[in-house]
């Protein structure tokens, strides 16, 4: 899976919305009422190219989005990349795709993050805004120490998973 831009202009939105009334649909859902607060709220914003949208695509099907945010705070050195308004496609909030692979996917949705802070988003710390405190199990495991972990801290406090990552060494000639 990739963690892809999502915006107005690109109609990558309009896609995404598209292919995600088919699913709900499918899952016999009135796809208005579904949805009605989460895109009712990010349909101005994407029309005025201020989303900050980021989707987990596998392939060309949106299995989720997110509002990432690149912004300074006053308790961390440096930007913090934040990651909020997490939401998953019907085929995972109706549970067709099983508890198993809805934790694959916020892994997924986890180390797209990482990838973004160490290449378009550059930062050091990121917070990831869960759904629920319910959903820490599931990246509760990279909160130990091992071996070459990225991480220099990794806490998890209720639906908060806060991480600083460790900066690249620099090559020694």
């Amino acid at each position: 899976m990739r963690l892809v831009p999502i915006t107005d202009a690109d109609r990558s939105w309009a896609s995404l919305k598209s292919q995600w009334r088919k699913a709900a649909e499918a899952a016999e859902e009135d796809f208005s009422t579904y949805t009605q607060g989460i895109f009712a709220a990010l349909d101005p914003v994407m029309q005025g190219g201020k989303g900050g949208l980021y989707g987990l695509y596998d392939g060309t099907v949106p299995q989720a989005f997110c509002q990432v945010s690149k912004l300074l705070m006053p308790k961390f050195e440096g930007p913090v990349l934040r990651c909020r308004f997490m939401t998953v496609s019907p085929t995972y909030d109706f549970g067709s795709a099983g508890l198993d692979k809805y934790g694959q996917l916020l892994i997924e949705l986890f180390s797209g993050m990482i990838w973004l802070s160490r290449n378009a988003l550059s930062a050091s710390h990121i917070q990831f805004h869960l759904r629920s405190p319910a959903d820490a199990q599931f990246l509760a495991p990279l909160q130990a120490p091992v071996p070459n972990s990225p991480f220099q801290r990794f806490t998890i406090n209720g639906a908060w998973v806060e991480c600083d990552l460790k900066l690249p060494e620099l090559e020694t000639m």
